[in-house]
């Protein structure tokens, strides 16, 4: 229904922010990461989900696409509502959340309160799967497999975590493979330095 609301911000609170709207404010739940990039007076707009039940309405807010998106990734594992996806983007920026995801670290899922052990295996197992499945679906494994292959040895799997990561964040595998093309690749370079890069570059686009 609402794909971002802009305007100025009338309030900031601990996981909420205020945006006023030609004199209407949308309260929006959000990260602490996102909180921390509004200021109060100044102009923002945020990439909104509305989540709909029978004892809620709740109007979500992300200054990122790509934070958003994380979200709605994280909602879509069993056991995962919106305090808990919150708890776990708070933690981290989005980047470094999906990472940890790709590579099962669980342990820095966990640092969210309220994420036990269980439901971050649970969190990196289910995305893990989804990411596999639409890999096999659009047939793309061989692109991937070709940019690792020309990448350094020590690289190639940093290349394939960057680019599963992209995913995480919302990103078409064909999108992610675009913004690998043409960056610097060494061996000193880490799956977050590729992330990071990419983003910068899709950024741009």
């Amino acid at each position: 229904m609402f794909y971002y609301v802009e305007g100025t911000v009338a309030l900031i609170e601990q996981e909420l922010a205020v945006i006023d709207c030609g004199g209407v404010g949308y309260a929006c739940r959000t990260s602490q990461n996102t909180c921390a990039a509004l200021q109060c007076g100044k102009k923002a707009r945020l990439y909104t989900y509305l989540s709909v039940r029978e004892s809620a309405c709740d109007l979500y807010g992300f200054a990122e696409m790509e934070e958003l998106n994380c979200f709605k990734m994280l909602l879509g594992v069993s056991g995962v509502g919106p305090k808990a996806a919150l708890a776990i983007l708070s933690s981290a920026p989005p980047s470094q959340l999906a990472l940890s995801i790709i590579t099962g670290d669980t342990k820095f899922l966990t640092r969210a309160p309220g994420i036990g052990k269980k439901i971050a295996q649970r969190i990196c197992l289910e995305l893990k799967d989804k990411l596999a499945k639409e890999q096999e679906n659009i047939g793309a494994g061989s692109g991937l497999v070709m940019t690792a292959a020309a990448a350094p040895e020590g690289t190639a799997n940093a290349v394939s975590e960057a680019v599963s990561a992209l995913m995480v964040l919302g990103y078409s595998q064909a999108e992610a493979m675009q913004a690998m093309e043409g960056l610097p690749v060494s061996d000193d370079l880490s799956a977050e330095d590729l992330i990071r890069a990419c983003l910068k570059k899709l950024a741009a686009q």
